[in-house]
Formats: C-alpha cells, sequence, structure tokens
C-alpha cells in the first residue's frame, strides 16, 4: 500500500491538466457546443468570401476554370451546333472568347447541354459567378431541411465550397441525389414520382448513381425504380429531339479524352480524384487499383443491399447508400461530394434523438471537414485520403444501424 499511494499521487494530478480536461471533454462531446459550431460557421462562410474572389480571380485570369468546357459547349448550342460540344477544335474556339488560353474538354452527355446553354447567353465571368452561385443556393434550399434549426452549418459545408470554388456540377449532382432521399419521406405517390424523377436526372452524370438502383431493389420500391428509368429515358430522347440525333452520335468522340486522362502515370491527376482507384493508382499499376476498387465496391454494395433489406427504404438506410457511393464510385472527384451532407447530418440528427456516443461529435466535425482538408493535403502529402475518411463515415452509419431494429428516420 505504501507502493501505492506515491503512485496515485503521481496520476491524480495528470488526470486534472487542461490537455486531459480538453481530451475528456472531447470523448463526453461536451465541445464544441452548439453556440460555437454556429460562430465558427459564421466564420467560415467569412473566411470563403474571401477564398472565392480569389478563385474567381484565377478562373478568369489565365488559370481558367473546369467551367470553361460547360460555357464553351453553351456557345456552341446556342450557335446552333451542339454536336459540336464534343470537338475539340470547336471548343477551342468557343472557349477563346474567355481571354484565359485554356481549354477543358466538354464530356458530359448530351442531356446536360440542357443546363449549360444559358451561361452560353452571359459573358464568362458572370456566367461563371452565376453557375457558382445559383447551384450553391440550389442546394442549400434543399439541403437546409437536414438541419432546420442550424442551417448555418449547412451552408458553411465544405463540400458545398469545394463544389462551388471549381464551379463544376458537384451542386447539380448533390441536389439531385439529396433531393431523392427526402422526396421518399413525402406521401407514397408524390414522393415515388418525384424521387424517380430526381434520381433519373443524374443521367447527366450516371456513375454518381452507382448505388442508387442497388437501394431501391433492396427496399422493393420498384415504382420509384421505374419512374427514375422512365425520367432517364424522357431525358435522353429529348436532348436527341432538341439537339440531334448528331449529337449523341458525336458524344463518343469524348470518350478519348477521358482515356487519355485516366493512362496518365504521373501528376496531380490521381490526387485530385477522391477515390479509393485514385488512391491505389499513385502507389501500384492500373490492374491493382482496379481489383483494389472492385473489391470494395462489391462489399459496399453488398452492405447496402443487406442493411436495406432488413429496414426499408429511409433516411438511414439512404445515408448509408450515400455515404458508401463516395468510396464505391471509382470516378469522383472532391467537387462532386455535395451529396455527403445527408449521411453526415443525418449522424447529427440520429444523435440529437439517440444520444450522442464517445468521440462521436469531434468525429463528425471532422468528417464535416475532410473533403476540404484531404484535398488540401493531397498534393503535399501526395496521398489522397478522402477513401479513409469516406469508410469511416460509412462504419458510423453502420453502427448506428446495425442495432436498429426498425426504419430510422431523420
Amino acid at each position: 500500500m505504501s507502493k501505492a499511494t506515491p503512485l496515485v499521487a503521481m496520476i491524480a494530478p495528470r488526470a486534472a491538466t487542461p490537455l486531459a480536461r480538453a481530451f475528456a471533454a472531447l470523448r463526453a462531446n461536451r465541445w464544441p457546443d452548439r453556440a460555437r459550431v454556429r460562430v465558427l460557421s459564421i466564420f467560415i462562410l467569412i473566411a470563403y468570401t474571401r477564398m472565392m474572389a480569389h478563385v474567381f480571380a484565377e478562373a478568369t485570369g489565365h488559370i481558367g476554370s473546369d467551367f470553361l468546357a460547360f460555357w464553351g459547349a453553351g456557345r456552341l448550342v446556342l450557335a446552333g451546333l451542339p454536336w459540336d460540344s464534343y470537338s475539340l477544335a470547336a471548343e477551342t474556339a468557343a472557349q477563346a472568347a474567355s481571354h484565359t488560353g485554356q481549354l477543358v474538354a466538354y464530356v458530359n452527355p448530351p442531356p446536360y447541354l440542357f443546363l449549360a446553354a444559358p451561361l452560353g447567353l452571359m459573358p464568362y465571368g458572370m456566367a461563371w459567378l452565376v453557375w457558382a452561385l445559383a447551384g450553391w443556393g440550389l442546394w442549400f434550399a434543399v439541403c437546409r431541411r437536414l438541419l432546420p434549426n442550424d442551417p448555418l452549418v449547412v451552408l458553411a459545408s465544405p463540400v458545398a465550397y469545394l463544389a462551388a470554388c471549381h464551379a463544376q456540377n458537384g451542386f447539380v449532382t448533390g441536389t439531385l441525389l439529396v433531393g431523392g432521399v427526402l422526396a421518399l419521406s413525402h406521401s407514397e405517390k408524390r414522393g415515388t414520382i418525384l424521387s424517380g424523377a430526381l434520381f433519373g436526372a443524374l443521367v447527366i452524370k450516371p456513375h454518381l448513381a452507382l448505388l442508387v438502383p442497388l437501394w431501391l431493389m433492396a427496399g422493393r420500391r420498384w415504382s420509384v425504380l421505374c419512374a427514375g428509368a422512365a425520367s432517364a429515358l424522357a431525358l435522353c430522347l429529348l436532348s436527341a429531339l432538341v439537339f440531334g440525333a448528331e449529337t449523341w452520335l458525336a458524344w463518343p468522340r469524348s470518350f478519348a479524352v477521358s482515356a487519355t486522362l485516366m493512362a496518365q502515370t504521373s501528376g496531380p491527376f490521381f490526387l485530385r480524384m477522391a477515390t479509393p482507384y485514385a488512391l491505389l493508382r499513385v502507389w501500384a499499376t492500373p490492374e491493382v487499383a482496379l481489383a483494389g476498387q472492385i473489391i470494395i465496391t462489391l462489399v459496399l454494395a453488398t452492405l447496402v443491399w443487406r442493411t436495406t433489406r432488413r429496414l426499408g427504404i429511409n433516411a438511414g438506410t439512404g445515408a448509408l447508400m450515400l455515404a458508401a457511393t463516395a468510396v464505391a464510385s471509382p470516378y469522383l472527384f472532391s467537387y462532386d461530394l455535395p451529396f455527403l451532407i445527408q449521411p453526415t447530418l443525418w449522424l447529427v440528427t440520429a444523435a440529437h434523438a439517440q444520444g450522442w456516443r464517445a468521440w462521436e461529435k469531434p468525429a463528425v466535425i471532422g468528417l464535416w471537414l475532410a473533403p476540404l482538408a484531404t484535398r488540401a493535403l493531397a498534393l503535399p502529402l501526395h496521398a489522397n485520403l478522402m477513401p479513409f475518411a469516406g469508410l469511416l463515415l460509412v462504419a458510423m452509419i453502420q453502427s448506428r444501424l446495425k442495432t436498429a431494429q426498425s426504419p430510422i428516420s431523420g
């Protein structure tokens, strides 16, 4: 006993140190509280304003932006030459009016031209701003329902900034995916039609809908699946009618551009991607990277299938499906990730209803920040870490769903 007393005396003061108290508060989810999260969101939004100004200057300067492809395609549609959107020579001429000196190939399917056409009516700089800010507003209008009492948390999400600064289509696809999941909480008929229409519109970027049909089949929502197929088919037929069959015949020209990009053996391309394939591709052969991606995709697809068969279609299994999509899709960039707001905030909703688990709040905050943090660290570390964050998100959602005996809403 005389030997134990000094040991206790040595340990006890350490437990009361500021660092120990901070770790205890994090483990118990006492920090940060709601007020601090709101203040943090305001400061992040202020930072975004300055960051967006810098990105806009680069996009309209000699660095350019991915948005050039959409704007150039829009100009060609208005000129009556939509099929030339897939011609590098025609896109070069159309994008020259931006005075950036850059070229970005247009590779999206013809239905996407419905979105690109109005952009060609505006000067490049104005079109960039309208596209980025209107997309942010549309996405926020839908996604704020995920956390109605704290809309600033949604608005300041790093996934939103990534989509806006690239002026890519992540807001559009994110709105379609999250909106499709949310729509199923409405009445049967209305939810079926709206959800199917939104999911079907993902024909503009079908690899982001990789797990949607599986989720709907596992939940036996055949009517939503049929509505989605009808929506996709209608968009394809309408685009052929409006833009001509020549545009569909020209689309395969863009495959060569994608093949060239995927054939790279060096450079930042794979570091900018956010998939397991890209992570493995930096360090291994294409065959090893593809095999690894296939295994991960099949495991996640099985997890989504089995969980949805047990619990049905609801916000919880929808969150699992969207979280798994971020890891299961082999071709996906950080600007494609605005749909992760739903699974991330579903964890918040579940914790509010059932209680926070140890370390869960700091983990959720880390996942909220992960898309931007991993994107910023990819080039310096020469490693894309986003798949690890995606797998952690899947694991945290699954741990909540694993013990559920009935559908979890929220």
